[in-house]
This record gives C-alpha cells, structure tokens and sequence, in this order.
C-alpha cells in the first residue's frame, strides 16, 4: 500500500510534527511505502486560476507540484497534516490544495476520477489549533473535505485537537500521541 503524507506547519518540531511522526510510526510498523511531503520546504506556486487544466486535467505550471500530482494518483492512503491558522489550514497546506484544481477538472468536468485502486483509498486529517473554539476546526475541515474529494478519497478520518498552541504542547495531551498512534493503525489497515 502507499501513502502520500503532508506535512502543513511551518514550525519544526511543532505538534503537527510530533502528531504526524506518531501517526506515520503505525503506518511503517505496517510495512507501507510512505512519501512524506514536508511542504514549508517545497517550491510551489499558487494556483492562477488560468483555466489551463479546464479541457486536460492537467496544471501548466511546473515546479514542485509535478512531484505531488504523480503521489497522489499512486497513493491508497493520504494524510494531511495542519495546524489551524486564522480558522484555516497553513498557506503551505492551502495552496498545495488550490493546485489540485487540477484534479477537480479531472474528475468533475472530464469524468474522470482517480481509480479507487486495490485498497480503495481512504484519508486522515490530522489538526492542531490554539483557540478551545470548534469554529477553526469546522473550517479547516471544509477545505480538507474539498480536498479529499477531489482527489477522488471518498473516506477520511478527522482527528483534531484545540486549545494547542505552545510548540510541543501536544505532548501535554493526555491521549493525543496514542489517537495518532491508532488512527494510523485503522489508516494503514487493508479491509
């Protein structure tokens, strides 16, 4: 099975980080081949909203994309990690999302989606937010539902944590490490 994983904070060693690294321990105890994306430190340009992708479902734009497009087309399993940001995902993990338009036209005005594959693919969202409010998860979660859909995962897990903020501040959560540990258990489950 194969997992495309992305990586949305900017902040090293942040509880993204740290939620992530757990989640994807379970995955390679399975034995799973993972790409992890850390993409603060990829070159990815915003979507232009060109319409160059509208006739082909395929970006014109070529930079650190290319790499993206072709792990998710091969992926069973995805994972999108972030922290919450204004009651949003990062800019590193929104604008990789606004680049699979791509994939929408694909799917939606080209009738052809991504094939569903031998493991049928499923996907994990993973978030981390300062404010105890529920409204920047909500959010967060709408685009990340986007997302997934688009790129033809019907399925996904949210597993989200507020009232977070301090860097390593998730390792003071009395289930957070474990909940990660399990949700990519059931992620890399084949059922």
């Amino acid at each position: 099975m194969k997992v495309a994983a992305f990586h949305g904070s900017p902040r090293i060693e942040g509880n993204i980080d740290i939620l992530l690294k757990e989640t994807l321990k379970a995955i390679d105890e399975a034995g799973h081949d993972v790409k992890l994306f850390k993409l603060n430190n990829l070159s990815i340009k915003p979507c232009q909203d060109c319409g160059g992708c509208d006739e082909t479902g395929v970006c014109i734009i070529n930079d650190d994309m290319d790499e993206i497009y072709d792990a998710i087309r091969e992926a069973d399993r995805v994972i999108l990690a972030s922290p919450i940001f204004f009651f949003g995902l990062s800019a590193q993990a929104k604008i990789m999302i606004d680049r699979c338009q791509s994939f929408w036209c694909e799917k939606y005005l080209l009738k052809k989606p991504i094939p569903e594959g031998q493991y049928k693919r499923k996907g994990l969202l993973l978030l981390v937010g300062g404010m105890k409010k529920e409204i920047g998860i909500q959010c967060a979660e709408a685009a990340a539902k986007a997302f997934f859909r688009s790129i033809s995962i019907p399925l996904h897990e949210t597993l989200s944590f507020t009232g977070i903020d301090k860097k390593g501040a998730i390792l003071q959560h009395p289930t957070a490490l474990k909940d990660a540990y399990e949700a990519g258990k059931r992620l890399a489950a084949i059922v």
